[in-house]
Order: structure tokens, then C-alpha cells, then sequence
């Protein structure tokens, strides 16, 4: 038993212990409450003091079975109190305490259920985007690596609704249900879409059939990693070059080339403009490769008279700095105006 749970414990006995001396000393000797309060306070604690009245031969009796009880209590507690601080158990009850102070300011971020190679890679890629997100994790070992990786985690059972509470289900963006039984992704999956009906889901399939049960249970999008790495491996036969550049694309390995998506705000002042004179090309150097519509339907290799329209998503490729140059102008309203004024003089049959 966790040496917390055993001092809980102990306490709460002593406690009882208390209130039972105090009653015994009121009803067997007659004495006033604060006399049977002290009496028994002063028995627990073995101090040798003299007895507040006389006893007759039944309070006798009772203070020997108070006595030895209390020994056996005393005792209790100092073992599990030695336990907590000779193992470290004070510091980690401290460090525990930061880290669900952490997990209840989080919002708008994802929940990651299950801590194994695929959730750990998941981890990794978030950590370096950065993104916010909190581990559900029900194995001691798997909770002492998530200790030393310094990630956000909470131990528990993902299935559980108190769990996904704690995770800050209410507050969260989505939730990735990578744990390795395909029947425990369903009841995840279930159970979060309850608890909030608006968040995006993402679950791992193992077995053939179980992508149907999932979307049934609420999930948005199912991944088989079996499927998609047998895919990567033919492919990597049939055509590598292909598949070696979508390797430099979207791999971290490769950093001087990235791809990634760029979402246009709902008020942006890019709406509307083509990609000539929202001038995207000219000012950072990047390439779109696609742009996917607020109604899903996906564009490949637009070409320069696409219209941007509210809510878009871009998919461009380019050096780091240059996305990060297109992600500010995005952001920026002033900055948009400057540049959509000058392309339009540039290209005045774009208008």
C-alpha cells in the first residue's frame, strides 16, 4: 500500500481512537468532557501522567485497552511517517501537487491516452511543435518514464469519466486514444465524446473491422499504424523518391524543409485576394502546394487566380524561417493591407 495512504489511514484511527476514549471515560466514569478529553489524550500519548480521578476497576481496564491500542496507532504513525520522508514520497506528493495545478490551467490543449512507442513519439512531436497536452497513464512503470520525460500525466484509467475530468476534458482541443487494446480506444472514445460532444477524437485501430466501431463510438478520424507503415514500406520499393521526399517534407530530421498548414483567420484581410496579390509567393518564398476549403474539399497545386476564402487552410512547403514569416503576416492585419496595396499595382489585371 502507497505509505500516504497508510499515514491517511492511521490518522483517521487515532482520530477515532480519540473520540471513543472520550466517550468511554464520559460514560463508564461519569467525568465532565474536557476531564475525558485530557484523560485520554494523555493515555494515547503514554506521558505517565496521574490520573485526572480515580479509576474504579472498569476504567482501569478501559485505560490498558486504550493504552495498547494507542501504542500500536503512535507506532503506526511514525513508521509511515519515516517511510514518506526516507523515500521521497514528501517530495513527490509536492511535485505531484504543481503538476495537477499545471494540468487544471491548461485549455484548448489534447489529451493523450496511453504512453507507449506510439504515444511517446506523439509526445515528442508535440513537445517539439510546442503543444499542450496531459498523458493518461494506468501503469506504475510507464508513470515513472513519464515522470523523468517531465511531461504533464496523470495515473488513471482513460475509460473513467473522474479521469478524463481530471485531464480537463471540458477544457481540451482533442483527444488521441492510442492504448493497445482496440476495445479500451472504443470505450475511450465513448466516453469522452459524453463528456464533450464538441471534441475531436483521434484513435488508433489494430484490428481489421474496428475502424467502423470507432467512427460509430464518436471518433473523428481513425489511424491504423499497421497499414499506413505497410503502405510506407511498399512504397519505399515502388517509388523512393517519392517517399523520400516526403521524408525531408515532413520529417524533423530534415530541418532546412518543412512542410505544415497555415490556417487563414475568419476575418483576415488576405480574404478574398488571390494568391498573386495576397503576394504569399513573393514575400516569404514559400510554396502552396494545396489549400483545403472549410468544407473539406481539398485543392492541389492551386494556381495563381485561387481565391483565399475565410477559414481556408494552407499547406505550404518551405524553409522554416519562411513559414514562420508567413505565419506573422497571416496574423498581422496591418501587414496584410501594405502587402495586398503594393501586389495590386504590381499586377493590376489581378484585381
Amino acid at each position: 500500500m502507497d505509505p500516504i495512504r497508510h499515514f491517511k489511514i492511521s490518522i483517521g484511527i487515532l482520530a477515532v481512537l480519540v473520540t471513543v476514549g472520550t466517550a468511554g471515560y464520559m460514560t463508564l466514569e461519569g467525568w465532565e468532557f474536557l476531564d475525558s478529553l485530557y484523560m485520554t489524550v494523555i493515555t494515547l500519548g503514554t506521558v505517565g501522567f496521574k490520573e485526572v480521578h480515580e479509576l474504579d476497576a472498569v476504567g482501569k481496564i478501559f485505560t490498558m485497552l486504550l493504552i495498547v491500542f494507542g501504542v500500536s496507532v503512535l507506532g503506526y504513525i511514525v513508521g509511515s511517517l519515516a517511510q514518506i520522508m526516507f523515500e521521497g514520497q514528501l517530495q513527490r506528493i509536492i511535485g505531484r501537487k504543481k503538476v495537477e495545478r499545471k494540468i487544471e490551467s491548461l485549455k484548448d490543449h489534447y489529451i493523450i491516452c496511453g504512453y507507449g512507442r506510439i504515444g511517446a513519439l506523439i509526445c515528442r512531436e508535440f513537445t517539439a511543435k510546442p503543444l499542450s497536452f496531459v498523458v493518461i497513464e494506468k501503469f506504475p512503470e510507464v508513470i515513472e518514464k513519464l515522470g523523468q520525460e517531465g511531461y504533464l500525466h496523470i495515473r488513471g484509467d482513460a475509460t473513467e469519466d473522474d479521469t478524463l475530468l481530471k485531464a480537463g476534458i471540458k477544457r481540451a482541443k482533442g483527444l488521441i486514444s492510442v492504448v493497445t487494446s482496440d476495445t479500451e480506444n472504443v470505450y475511450i472514445t465513448l466516453t469522452a465524446r459524453g463528456l464533450n460532444p464538441d471534441l475531436y477524437i483521434l484513435s488508433r485501430s489494430g484490428e481489421e473491422g474496428s475502424e467502423i466501431k470507432l467512427k460509430r463510438a464518436g471518433a473523428n478520424k481513425v489511424v491504423s499504424p499497421y497499414l499506413i507503415g505497410g503502405g510506407r514500406m511498399a512504397q519505399a520499393i515502388l517509388r523512393p523518391n517519392v517517399v523520400d521526399f516526403i521524408e525531408i517534407a515532413t520529417g524533423r530530421e530534415h530541418l532546412d524543409l518543412q512542410m505544415e498548414e497555415i490556417g487563414i483567420p475568419e476575418r483576415s484581410a488576405f480574404v478574398g485576394e488571390t494568391l498573386v496579390t495576397s503576394g504569399f509567393r513573393k514575400e516569404t518564398g514559400v510554396i502552396i502546394v494545396g489549400i483545403k476549403k472549410s468544407s473539406g474539399k481539398m485543392v492541389f497545386n492551386p494556381h495563381s487566380q485561387t481565391k483565399i476564402e475565410s477559414l481556408d487552410t494552407l499547406i505550404v512547403l518551405g524553409e522554416l524561417a519562411a513559414i514562420a514569416k508567413l505565419e506573422q503576416l497571416v496574423a498581422c492585419d496591418s501587414c496584410a493591407d501594405k502587402i495586398i496595396t503594393r501586389q495590386r499595382k504590381e499586377h493590376p489585371n489581378h484585381d
